[in-house]
């Protein structure tokens, strides 16, 4: 601990997945070839008319601050999508626009929590959630979803973990990591179980939801009866690739709403204008995200049939976002050239080092012996990666 740092800053944890970057690049430097299944990045480039809408505002000279929640014009087309895709019913002034959907959760926890106020996270979890909330000086109290119920939280789960002190319930759908999605019956019972709780708010992630396989999806901040303590969280990285855009969005109440543009303003002020007007194109023109969603989709049935081929190797099917979340628990605590792998942080490490195949660990999401493996990747890069996988897996011990 370096005494010199602040004590908010010294206790929080790097990013595992932003660690197992970096980890990749060294053994990169060092001549390796490594095949990277670990960050949660799209690898399309991003759609010509999106690309084209911010050449058209560079060559305008749309290049001043914009309001700190961001343009009219993104607002309202925000607004928009969120009535047609969503049935939620706000209007411009309830959305605000930040640099990411990190930052959205992040704002939007600042001005929700007070020391010690607990939130309530369904795991597993992504891996920012409770490092954030510990920013926030409160805390988080973990609820899993078991890989026999599709890694979803059930609603006598969430009621049994609610105290006086909840403030808050966070979640992602489909989710990182596991692509769990929950259906409308089951988010109702959730809302059922908060609506009694005025003091708690709900913070739907809905980043992946342009990824999402089942044939409908619903949010459950259009269920009427809690619809203004939900606040929607979504962004343009996932559905849009435009991971490098830095664009992201939350809708809520006016009040709370009010309260973020307050704290965005000490903090960054308004997102890049020449982002905002690509995300102000992408929202007009969803074909591309679509074929996009196909192909994920299309890997996503690559990478579990592939998976479903290493012995002892269990894996549900993800129903949105890019990612399988096997579980090999199997294989730890068995022996690599004689030395035990105790935990899912050793095997991730011996997988980069040996095998070099980045992954992350489950771990680092609230699900200890599982791996996260994003499939936004190549066929043959999928292919040479399981295949990897299932050399080193079946040699242990």
């Amino acid at each position: 601990m370096n005494e010199l740092i602040s004590a908010r800053v010294n206790a929080l944890a790097e990013s595992e997945t932003l660690a197992m970057a970096r980890r990749s690049r060294e053994l990169e430097a060092q001549g390796h070839t490594i095949i990277k299944l670990n960050i949660g990045e799209p690898d399309f480039q991003t759609p010509e008319h999106i690309k084209k809408a911010a050449k058209d505002a560079i060559d305008a000279g749309f290049s001043f601050y914009t309001p700190v929640s961001g343009t009219l014009e993104l607002r309202q087309a925000i607004a928009e999508k969120l009535q047609r895709d969503n049935g939620l019913h706000w209007k411009a002034e309830n959305i605000v626009v930040s640099t990411g959907a990190k930052q959205s959760i992040a704002n939007i926890l600042l001005t929700l929590l007070n020391p010690e106020d607990e939130v309530i996270v369904f795991t597993p979890y992504w891996v920012s959630y409770s490092e954030i909330i510990k920013l926030a000086e409160g805390k988080a109290v973990l609820i899993a979803g078991s890989i026999e119920n599709g890694f979803k939280v059930t609603a006598e789960q969430l009621k049994a973990a609610i105290t006086p002190r909840t403030r808050a319930i966070l979640y992602s759908a489909p989710c990182n990591p596991t692509g769990a999605i929950y259906s409308f019956e089951e988010l109702e019972a959730l809302a059922r179980v908060i609506e009694p709780h005025p003091q708690i708010h709900v913070i739907a992630d809905e980043i992946y939801e342009y990824i999402c396989f089942e044939p409908s999806y619903t949010s459950i901040g259009s269920f009427d009866f809690i619809h203004d303590r939900v606040i929607t969280i979504n962004g343009f990285s996932k559905g849009f690739a435009m991971t490098g855009w830095r664009v992201g969005y939350m809708a809520a109440r006016k009040d709370l709403a009010l309260a973020c543009d307050k704290l965005q303003g000490q903090i960054t002020s308004g997102t890049c204008s020449i982002a905002q007007k690509a995300a102000t194109a992408a929202l007009k023109d969803l074909a591309p995200t679509y074929e996009m969603k196909d192909i994920y989709q299309k890997r996503r049935d690559l990478i579990v049939g592939l998976l479903g081929e290493i012995p002892h190797v269990h894996t549900i099917v993800p129903q949105g976002a890019f990612y399988a979340f096997p579980d090999l628990s199997h294989y730890v605590g068995k022996a690599h050239n004689g030395k035990v792998i105790t935990s899912d942080d050793e095997l991730a490490m011996l997988l980069l080092t040996e095998a070099h195949v980045a992954m992350v660990q489950g771990s680092a999401f609230g699900a200890t012996n599982f791996m996260r493996i994003s499939f936004a990747a190549s066929d043959d890069h999928i292919r040479e990666a399981i295949k990897r996988l299932k050399d080193f897996l079946v040699k242990l011990v």
